[in-house]
Order: structure tokens, then sequence, then C-alpha cells
């Protein structure tokens, strides 16, 4: 069973950056892909960025030229590093992980964080 906890989020004022950083914990939690989710309110949860265990990285078209992620680091944490933020990107981000890169980005992991509330707002 992997375990991921997320930290980082808070309160933002437009234009800022945040950083968030997810751990995972788990047996073979070293050979897996890790995520990110957002979902704000009223909306479906969104596909923002993944890596894959090996450093592929894949980043949502809304994000690609503001966000940013690490790839997994030799403590399993992946950092989601946002720039030029907006209230658009209000929402409670989840991390996500299973065993490739397709199966995070689509949404159909088998492992979720509980989320981080990231609020931008002046």
């Amino acid at each position: 069973q992997v375990q991921l906890v997320e930290s980082g989020g808070g309160l933002v004022q437009p234009g800022g950056s945040m950083r968030l950083a997810c751990r995972a914990s788990g047996p073979s939690v070293n050979r897996y892909a890790m995520g990110w989710f957002r979902q704000a309110p009223g909306k479906e949860r969104e596909f923002v960025a993944g890596v894959s265990w090996h450093g592929i990285k894949r980043v949502a078209e809304f994000g690609n030229l503001r966000f940013r992620i690490s790839e997994i680091n030799a403590e399993n944490t992946v950092y989601l590093q946002m720039h030029s933020l907006n209230v658009e990107d209000t929402g409670v981000y989840y991390c996500t992980s299973d065993l490739t890169l397709t199966t995070v980005a689509e949404g159909t992991s088998k492992f979720w964080g509980r989320g981080t509330q990231v609020t931008v707002s002046s």
C-alpha cells in the first residue's frame, strides 16, 4: 500500500508562486510514477502534471509555461513548482501515484493523497 502525504498549500496572491510537495511511502514506491491533480469548487478533478519513476514528465497545457514538476528524489518526494498563479488555479491539489505515468495522467491511479488547499486571492 502506497501512502502519499502532500504539503505546501496555502494562500497566495495573484501573480505569486507556490511549491507543493508530495512524499510517498510503501513497498516498491521508488518504481512508481507520481503526479498532481487539482479540483476547483464545482468542477471536475483535472490533471496538472506527472513524472515517471525514471524522469519522463508531462504537464497539462494550462500549466505548460507556469508549472514545473520535479523528478522523484531519493526520498520519494516530488515537487510541483507553480508560478504566475491566478484565481483559476484555486483548488484542492491531490498527489497521486501508480505504476505508469499514463495511469497517473488518466486519473485512474490506485493511490491518492488527501489533498492540500491552494487559494489564490488578493
